[in-house]
């Protein structure tokens, strides 16, 4: 009945199989680092599938994410906006747990809904962290299933189980699937608790072949967001043991298995001419956890701060036939996503509603540059920084470790990031007038986003 129904809807549609929108996938980490994959630089993660995908389609280099942490790094993915505008954001509890009572809110408008416009059908397969109630999981904001672990999977811990972080020095510490006490859901109802986090890549995996395959005669989204490299690391039987990385490499590898099976999908099943997939994460590697967390690479700290490290990641775009192969220098951010895909689709972008993202869709054609040129950077509910061109002035900082604690400043940092991709020189005091001409622009970002509306100032992360 299924495919009966998309055949029907082929039909009837104006464009036929060859002209249809294109399928979107997205699949979003959790905590990579921006030197965990061979392709962005590291030696002994092999990552052959992501390697071959970038190879293919487009390597971004200076690609970003609109905040540090989960929760509003995920928000400002599928709305398009900061998360200060769309209320996923707090100066006390930086991302949403078991007891909070909020979410996203139903004002905001998905990549799922934009596309809904377009009969697309929609799918959330992995981490959600928006909300875990049921008025705000996946299925009220656009997405017609859900299947996956709703918030991080060290959450719900059980009391007396063992201190991760104190593990963390040794790569092969294996923790126990029953010290986290996470639910697996299937739409709105648990399945399956605690969740076997030791096959949760492999099964989400599974299911996202399995939706590609129900849904190859019709545009479709996917959202398929892993639980890991997050810590707890879990990986399958399989995996276990092959990297030279220890137990972090071992996810990253099945995690680019993963990666390897949907491509292969969608090969196999003949729509990689109307497919476009993109490969990121949501923000920089958590440092803390030692060889347990991933590396920035050349950047500076990891998640939770403002500098490159911590939101700066490695993405890729592949789609044979719509995404022109090479090494894309100029400015990204998932906050692009949203308006890329509508473009691309034909949706509308919702009224009367702020926007912070670019289309991509001409850099991913190859007919023009990014038209980024300016980015913000947000952690706690406080502007921390902005970039312009190679330009990038902080204001606040957080330390690169413990990214609970604000780090002293004696002034304002600036960088030249094209040069000094480490942040490793302030040059401020040479350049008084780059500082003063990015302060203005710090000045007018906040004035933009201090009208956010009532229900997104009540729905800060509480």
């Amino acid at each position: 009945m299924h495919r009966f129904l998309a055949f029907l809807f082929l039909i009837l549609t104006p464009i036929g199989l060859e002209g249809r929108s294109p399928n979107f996938v997205v699949i979003f980490c959790d905590d990579l680092g921006y030197g965990d994959l061979g392709c962005f630089g590291n030696p002994t993660i092999k990552t052959p599938n992501l390697d071959r995908m970038a190879a293919q389609g487009q390597k971004w280099t200076q690609f970003y994410v609109a905040d540090p942490v989960c929760t509003p790094s995920r928000a400002a993915l599928l709305t398009g906006r900061y998360p200060i505008r769309n209320g996923m954001t707090s100066a006390k509890r930086v991302v949403l747990f078991p007891d909070s009572a909020g979410g996203l809110p139903a004002s905001e408008n998905t990549i799922a809904e934009i596309l809904k416009q377009k009969h697309y059908a929609t799918a959330a397969i992995g981490k959600w962290h928006l909300g875990h109630l049921p008025q705000y999981l996946p299925m009220k904001q656009g997405f017609d299933s859900y299947y996956g672990i709703p918030y991080s999977n060290d959450m719900d811990k059980v009391q007396g189980s063992p201190n991760y972080r104190q593990n963390a020095v040794d790569p092969n510490y294996y923790p126990d699937i029953n010290d986290y006490n996470v639910p697996l859901l299937e739409n709105d109802k648990v399945i399956e608790r605690p969740a076997d986090q030791n096959t949760i890549t492999e099964r989400c995996t599974e299911r996202a072949v399995e939706y590609i395959k129900d849904n190859r005669d019709q545009p479709f989204f996917l959202y398929l967001a892993h639980s890991l490299p997050h810590i707890p690391l879990f990986v399958s039987e399989p995996f276990r043991g092959r990297s030279l990385r220890g137990l972090y490499g071992d996810v990253l590898e099945e995690i680019d298995w993963g990666v390897g099976r949907i491509l292969e999908t969608i090969r196999n099943e003949g729509i990689e001419k109307d497919t476009i997939v993109v490969f990121t994460t949501d923000n920089g590697p958590w440092l803390a956890f030692k060889t347990h967390g991933g590396s920035a690479g050349p950047l500076r700290a990891g998640k939770g701060t403002t500098f490159e490290g911590g939101q700066r990641v490695p993405t890729i775009f592949w789609g044979p036939g719509r995404v022109k192969p090479g090494v894309v220098t100029g400015m990204g951010s998932t906050l692009d996503l949203l308006p890329t895909f509508a473009a691309l689709a034909g949706a509308k972008l919702p009224a009367r509603r702020k926007l912070d993202g670019y289309d991509l869709s001409r850099v991913l054609s190859g007919e023009a540059e990014s038209p980024r040129r300016t980015f913000y950077y947000w952690a706690r509910a406080e502007l921390h920084a902005v970039r312009s061109g190679p330009w990038k002035l902080h204001v606040k900082q957080r330390e690169p470790i413990n990214y609970g604690r604000e780090a002293p400043m004696d002034g304002p940092e600036l960088y030249h990031l094209e040069t000094d991709i480490s942040e490793a020189y302030d040059v401020a005091d040479t350049h008084p007038d780059i500082v003063k001409r990015l302060m203005k622009m710090l000045d007018a970002h906040k004035a933009d986003t201090e009208d956010s509306l009532p229900d997104q100032l009540a729905a800060r992360i509480k």
